[in-house]
This record gives C-alpha cells, sequence and structure tokens, in this order.
C-alpha cells in the first residue's frame, strides 16, 4: 500500500505543487508543503482504503497541509511586520495597569493568592503548600480573587474586546475628572 501511495504521489507531483503554489504564493513553500504531504501518505498510507481513490486522498491530505500552514501562520506573527506608531493606544496595557491597581485594593488574602499565582507564576498546588491550605482552598481562594476583581473592573471601566480577547475600548465609566486634551498615560488613573 506505502509503494502505490508514493508512487501516486510520483504521478502527481508536480500538479499538486502548482496546486499548493496558487494557495501561497511562494514556490519554496509549496515545495515543502508537497513534501510534507510525501511524509502524511507514507505514513497514513494504511489508512487508505480504497485504491481507485487514491488521487482524491491524496488531494485531500494536500488541502488539510495547505489549511494547516495557514492556521499555524495566524498563530504567529513576525514582530518586523508590526507597525506599533500607527495605533498610538494600548488599551490591553491600559486594562493591565488598572487590573494591578485593582489588585492593590482586595482583601489581603485574596490578593496575596492573586498576586503569587499571576505575578510569581506559582500554581495553585504550589499556592496551597505555600500558604498551607487545601489544593481546593487555594482553587476556591484564587477563583474567589479573580471574581472579586472582575466584579471591581466591571463597576469602574467599561472594557470591549475584539473575537481575539484583545481590548478595543477602555473607558472609566465615572468621571474621572481628567483633561481631555492629556495624553493617554496620563489619563490612567487609579479608581476611587
Amino acid at each position: 500500500m506505502e509503494e502505490l501511495a508514493v508512487h501516486a504521489w510520483t504521478q502527481i507531483r508536480g500538479e499538486l505543487t502548482r496546486f499548493v503554489y496558487k494557495r501561497v504564493k511562494d514556490k519554496a513553500l509549496a515545495e515543502d508543503i508537497v513534501h510534507d504531504v510525501l511524509l502524511k501518505i507514507y505514513a497514513k498510507s494504511g489508512q487508505l482504503k480504497e485504491l481507485d481513490k487514491i488521487f482524491a486522498w491524496i488531494y485531500q491530505i494536500t488541502r488539510n497541509a495547505v489549511n494547516d500552514y495557514f492556521r499555524s501562520q495566524s498563530r504567529t506573527v513576525d514582530i518586523r511586520e508590526l507597525d506599533f506608531d500607527s495605533d498610538p493606544k494600548d488599551f490591553n496595557d491600559c486594562v493591565a495597569f488598572c487590573l494591578n491597581t485593582l489588585i492593590k485594593t482586595l482583601p489581603s488574602k485574596y490578593k496575596e493568592a492573586l498576586e503569587l499565582t499571576e505575578h510569581h507564576n506559582l500554581s495553585q498546588l504550589e499556592l496551597a503548600d505555600r500558604l498551607g491550605i487545601s489544593y481546593s482552598g487555594a482553587k476556591s481562594r484564587v477563583q474567589r480573587a479573580r471574581t472579586l476583581l472582575k466584579q471591581k473592573l466591571h463597576d469602574l471601566y467599561h472594557i470591549k474586546t475584539d473575537a481575539y480577547g484583545n481590548v478595543l475600548v477602555c473607558e472609566d465609566k465615572l468621571p474621572c475628572g481628567c483633561d481631555t486634551s492629556t495624553s493617554f498615560e496620563e489619563k490612567v488613573v487609579m479608581p476611587r
């Protein structure tokens, strides 16, 4: 079966390369993807049940490989392609600042739990050991702290995010008394 699948791939390799090139617009990348298809064909040749559908099977693997490539590209961003000057408002930083400020207003046991897990990267199991409480107690404390923090954030700020969790709008719900001509950094004030 492996020999038959590899032989079929050899017959349509050029056609597959053109098929992939139309989608990725890069010849070297198209050849890399087609080579990956060969490896997948070789590894999955035992899954092919109907020999008369071998070419459709190979094209399906090729389409999946192209989709996998684009899916992986959507998660990675080349930092050189980002234009930081075009969007002067970084609302993610604004919300991070607000969260860090609001953490300080939590009762001490919740504040400590969040600081240790979020800022010092302790697991909840490590938190339980450090505080001398049960694991479920540590989980409850962190969850309660997050709930309190979320409620404070909701009460003080109007925040909208996109589908990826990036903050699009960060506004005070209560009048903050800041001058509208001040810079963005100066507008971020401590909550009252």
